[in-house]
């Protein structure tokens, strides 16, 4: 009898121990902030509340900002970074996640598309697609955007047709050991990977991540542990895998794998355009344009590499960004032609996508990024 009630007991705790757990999971609470150009709306940044249990956006509020193309969240949780026209604004996220803003910097050239921080978050970097410039700004100790440290003006041709004869810089990236700044600069086909002076946040060119000719690199992300590198490439819709580390002093990269974003037919017309890991990192996620598709890949955290779990239409055009909701069990597109939002269930592990709900309207959405309250 002992015996059973010992064993009655471990059960209940264990039953117990699975309820907390399941209640902490629906006690989180998350906003979504989504990036818009402003044509005929001067909200620029959209704020959500999440609905995790059932997949879906509840609109919060808006702000006030012209053509919002890129936003990110400091390392410390606290403050969000948008860019503008000419410059960039830094605004402190409240209790509730809405946004206060702090202060506007200018960035001394065209208008950014893409925006981060150093893993200190003393440092803001801005990639310039128009002029292919990169500007990098100081940090205050409050969040708010200091003086210009450096700008450099990528130079060369490319090859000389269509739009990339010219340097077109899409991403600014830190590697997680935050030493080398990684910039894509789609125009030239390369990434330029910059050492990166902490106390003067001055850059200098240690290397060069070559990659194919009107490939066009995108977007950059990097794994949890910092060991590997992913380029998103626009053109010819494909992802590549490094593996990095320094040795003596110098960034080494080793590519290990290159894989496609969409089944792209002869003679097709499509772009890839997101990279954005899901929150526990063992899911990468892209789109393309054109095929107007979400493309899912598992991620072996061991050795970098991916496999795609499923490529399906996301009932939208040109998806510009897209995002697992933060427990994996949800995904929205922000399919930038059609002005909305489209959510699906997802199920990683039988590779499936299912539409959930209607669309949300909202007018040229940029990217989007979840946040824990």
């Amino acid at each position: 009898m002992a015996g059973k009630a010992s064993n009655s007991n471990e059960a209940s705790q264990h039953n117990k121990a699975t309820h907390r757990k399941k209640a902490s999971l629906q006690e989180e609470k998350y906003v979504a902030y989504v990036s818009t150009y402003t044509q005929g709306d001067s909200h620029g940044i959209k704020i959500y509340d999440v609905d995790m249990e059932n997949g879906r956006f509840i609109e919060k509020d808006k702000v006030e900002i012209t053509n919002s193309s890129y936003v990110t969240i400091s390392h410390n949780g606290k403050i969000l970074y948008s860019i503008t026209d000419f410059g960039v604004e830094s605004y402190t996220i409240l209790a509730d996640g809405n946004l206060e803003m702090l202060n506007f910097a200018p960035i001394n050239g065209m208008r950014g598309c893409y925006v981060s921080t150093d893993y200190t978050d003393s440092y803001l970097f801005v990639a310039g697609y128009h002029d292919g410039k990169l500007t990098v700004l100081r940090l205050k100790e409050d969040g708010s955007i200091g003086e210009i440290t450096d700008e450099i003006f990528h130079k060369g041709l490319g090859s000389v047709a269509e739009r990339n004869f010219r340097p077109h810089i899409n991403c600014a990236r830190m590697t997680h050991d935050n030493k080398y700044l990684l910039v894509a600069d789609q125009g030239m086909d390369h990434v330029n990977v910059y050492r990166f002076d902490l106390i003067t946040g001055k850059v200098l060119l240690a290397d060069i991540i070559r990659s194919e000719l009107e490939s066009a690199p995108r977007h950059i992300k990097i794994s949890r542990d910092g060991r590997f590198i992913y380029i998103v490439h626009e053109w010819k819709c494909y992802i590549d895998v490094y593996s990095y580390e320094e040795k003596n002093g110098q960034p080494i990269f080793e590519k290990l794998q290159s894989i496609g974003t969409c089944r792209c037919d002869k003679g097709s017309s499509n772009a890839a355009s997101a990279l954005t890991f899901s929150s526990d990192y063992k899911y990468l996620l892209s789109t393309n344009a054109g095929d107007n598709s979400a493309v899912l890949y598992s991620v072996d955290e061991n050795t970098g590499m991916l496999t795609e779990v499923f490529c399906l239409p996301v009932s939208g055009e040109y998806p510009k960004d897209a995002s697992l909701f933060p427990n994996n069990r949800f995904l929205v597109s922000l399919n930038h032609e059609t002005n909305d939002m489209t959510f699906f269930h997802v199920h990683p592990e039988q590779g499936t996508m299912v539409m959930n709900g209607a669309p949300v309207k909202v007018n040229v959405p940029n990217c989007i990024i979840f946040h824990r309250l």
